[in-house]
């Protein structure tokens, strides 16, 4: 189960050296002029989680094997995007095969850096990438939704359900708002995602800072996280330039590098962390001698669901899953405590998995 999130922004915002840093790559060519990734680039990175490794620890297991998420290096999008400008059309159609977006944002000044627009204003790059994305809705819709009112018209009851909601969306684009503000629900949530609209997908805003605010941001990153808080959106602070540096540390000198520029973690944990967050989704694990492992759901996932991302089999089949907290697991240093504290669960078809769930499946072949 691949999730995607999709890096965008403006040229020269430092979103090649991010996906330079998260991937630990130079596939991304980071230069110092528009467009000079053309194609886009896909990383996969590990989910950082440290209750991996004391699961680990207590099992003896051999190896570890973290949940990862797929990031997305998409060239930058210029004003215009929406109508082709700057290799345009192809930029919208990778953004829109993405599950979310992560937006970087300039928030430094350089002046050997040019800026596209050629000024910081963070809220503003924020606003041109936002209009082209909802011009490029309201294109797309405007031009779908005519022949399905006929329909409507003609009494077809789906052709009516998608009406209403593309109208819903169509009233927020003409007012300047994204389509991720309806936030639609029961059947109406899938015909929403069934639109692909770019402004629907949740966004993470990351503030590219210079060295010296990595830590805690600055005016510019402040004004942003004030956006995203108003939009009940979430902002997180990087300095691109460090974590291309901590990237390239070998492991053991990472720590040193961390603390001598006043860094409790590499910022790109955070990106990570966040980006998992917003697409809403949750871990379990498996766990034994041989591995452990952590495995993605969206939340709310039930047991045969979850079962299903490690084999189709094991969902087809599905009769038990053998469930322990993360909480419980550890208190009892492992399987045989839990079960002697009574923390050892036999669920159903029915239960909803939740973070953290040690599980074991049984099933029939």
């Amino acid at each position: 189960m691949g999730f995607k999130c999709g890096i965008v922004g403006l040229p020269n915002v430092g979103k090649s050296t991010l996906f330079n840093a998260l991937t630990q790559t130079a596939a991304a060519q980071a230069a110092n002029y528009p467009f000079c990734t053309i194609e886009p680039n896909v990383g996969d990175v590990a989910v950082p989680d440290p209750r991996l490794a004391k699961l680990a620890e207590i099992a003896a297991s051999r190896e570890l094997i973290p949940t990862r998420l797929t990031f997305v290096d998409i060239a930058g999008l210029v004003r215009g995007a929406s109508k082709g400008e700057g290799l345009g059309n192809q930029f919208l159609a990778t953004i829109r095969e993405c599950d979310a977006i992560a937006h970087v944002v300039r928030c430094f000044e350089d002046g050997d850096i040019t800026h596209v627009e050629g000024k910081i204003d963070p809220l503003s790059d924020i606003d041109t990438i936002e209009t082209e994305l909802m011009l490029a809705d309201l294109e797309s819709l405007e031009k779908r939704l005519p022949p399905l009112e006929k329909r409507a018209k003609g009494g077809d009851k789906e052709a009516k359900e998608v009406v209403d909601v593309m109208s819903a969306c169509l009233a927020l684009l003409r007012e300047g708002k994204p389509a991720r503000l309806v936030a639609p629900t029961g059947d109406n949530e899938r015909i929403f995602k069934g639109l692909g609209l770019l402004s629907s997908k949740p966004v993470l805003y990351v503030c590219n800072v210079e060295e010296a605010s990595a830590d805690k941001g600055n005016g510019f990153s402040a004004r942003v996280a004030e956006r995203a808080a108003q939009e009940g959106a979430v902002a997180v602070v990087v300095s691109a330039r460090i974590e291309s540096e901590i990237a390239l540390l070998p492991q053991a000198d990472q720590a040193d590098y961390l603390e001598a520029v006043g860094l409790a973690e590499p910022g790109l944990n955070r990106v990570i962390r966040a980006g998992y967050a917003l697409l809403n989704l949750i871990t379990y694990f498996t766990v034994g001698p041989k591995e452990a492992r952590a495995w993605t759901i969206p939340r709310g996932t039930r047991a045969p669901q979850a079962a299903g991302v490690i084999h189709t089999d094991f969902e087809k089949g599905f009769i038990r899953a053998e469930t322990i907290a993360y909480e419980d697991y550890v208190a009892g240093k492992g399987e045989a405590g839990a079960r002697e504290a009574g923390k050892f669960r036999l669920e159903g078809k029915d239960y909803v998995v939740a973070d953290g769930d040690t599980l074991h499946f049984r099933f029939a072949n």
